[in-house]
């Protein structure tokens, strides 16, 4: 592998490892990730932004969780836990929560108040709701930024992880967003397919 794609400054760089991601979910081998992912990728944000208050209801959610088990690690009783709170739960506290974007925690923190959900899924939510301030917390994609040091579950680190793609996508210009480098870096190292092959 070429230098870290964390250091390239030249947007092909960029654009060549995103324009793998598509190749690299279906590399993982996991028979639900691609219909899940293209349903988190160009279904779930239209679902949000077309409703007339902002909100992810409950069936979302478990699917968004079923997307970020797939495409990391699965478990199970997490899973468990977000299929256990109640609809309307999930409806009240995502429309509070997107309310307050686009502040860089608080909006995480209250997603984070459901039964299994932590400020990876959570950031989910908001990656989907808002992909140009809000990346996916990944621990793959975590690792590959250097200043950041270990991942840290947390809303400090989330926050410093979320301003360090953000300031990177603004420094590449054109459309670039966070979530399009959270993408970039997870597919430049191949996914979960790579690190367990190691």
């Amino acid at each position: 592998m070429d230098s870290p794609l964390w250091t390239a400054d030249t947007p092909s760089r960029w654009t060549d490892a995103l324009s793998r991601y598509d190749d690299v979910i279906a590399a993982q081998g996991v028979t639900s990730l691609a219909a899940h992912d293209a349903w988190y990728q160009h279904e779930l944000p239209s679902a949000i932004t077309a409703r007339a208050t902002p909100l992810v209801t409950h069936a979302e959610l478990v699917r968004m969780t079923e997307w970020k088990m797939a495409r990391g690690e699965w478990r199970a009783r997490n899973l468990v836990l977000v299929r256990g709170n109640a609809e309307r739960e999930v409806e009240r506290v995502t429309t509070d929560a997107l309310a307050l974007a686009p502040h860089p925690t608080r909006p995480i923190a209250m997603v984070a108040t459901l039964a299994g959900v932590g400020p990876a899924t959570a950031s989910a939510v908001l990656a989907a709701y808002m992909p140009s301030h809000y990346p996916f917390f990944d621990e793959l994609v975590a690792a590959q930024v250097p200043p950041l040091g270990p991942v840290r579950w947390t809303l400090g680190y989330y926050a410093r992880y979320a301003e360090a793609l953000r300031e990177r996508a603004l420094a590449l210009g054109g459309a670039w967003t966070p979530a399009m480098i959270e993408r970039a870096l997870w597919a430049y190292v191949g996914g979960k397919a790579a690190y367990t092959t190691r």
